[in-house]
């Protein structure tokens, strides 16, 4: 038997796996480059019912490492927006029902915050009175703030 022959069953299967791995067929697109996330609202941005407004609200750790909302001290009416938007760090908006007993229909804690532009928007639709907010993992570092909704006058 040639040596050519004694070869050929291995050779032919070989060369048929190399040109099939070299492709031959359509290249697949590369990926898409990536983005930087954009800064999405992490709850949806709300409208004020009418005669309502938005209030802003920002989330921040400051130059001196202070967690905070600036302002913390927030005067409301039912139909008023609160936009909470973060400026710097990881914060979130929680109305601990531990913090504000006897209260009902408070919001769910929201998502942290984590992109800086994210907002968190709050419907004031509570009773008046006092209510009591915090940064969950900032709450022990002071990062808290109160609201007060008052009676719209007509």
């Amino acid at each position: 038997m040639p040596a050519r022959s004694r070869w050929m069953p291995f050779v032919v299967p070989a060369l048929v796996l190399t040109l099939g791995a070299c492709g031959g067929g359509e290249k697949a697109p590369p990926p898409p480059p990536a983005q930087p996330p954009a800064a999405p609202a992490a709850g949806g941005q709300l409208t004020p019912e009418p005669g309502g407004t938005v209030i802003k609200i920002e989330a921040m750790t400051d130059e001196k490492g202070v967690n905070k909302f600036s302002p913390n001290r927030i005067v409301a009416h039912p139909g008023d927006v609160l936009r909470f938007t973060l400026v710097i760090g990881v914060h979130n908006v929680d109305f601990l029902p531990d913090s504000n007993p006897g209260k009902t229909g408070l919001p769910p804690a929201s998502e942290l915050l984590q992109v800086p532009g994210q907002t968190h928007d709050i419907a004031v639709n509570f009773k008046p009175g006092h209510y009591y907010f915090q940064c969950d993992p900032h709450a022990l570092l002071g990062m808290k703030g109160q609201l007060e909704v008052e009676a719209r006058k007509e």
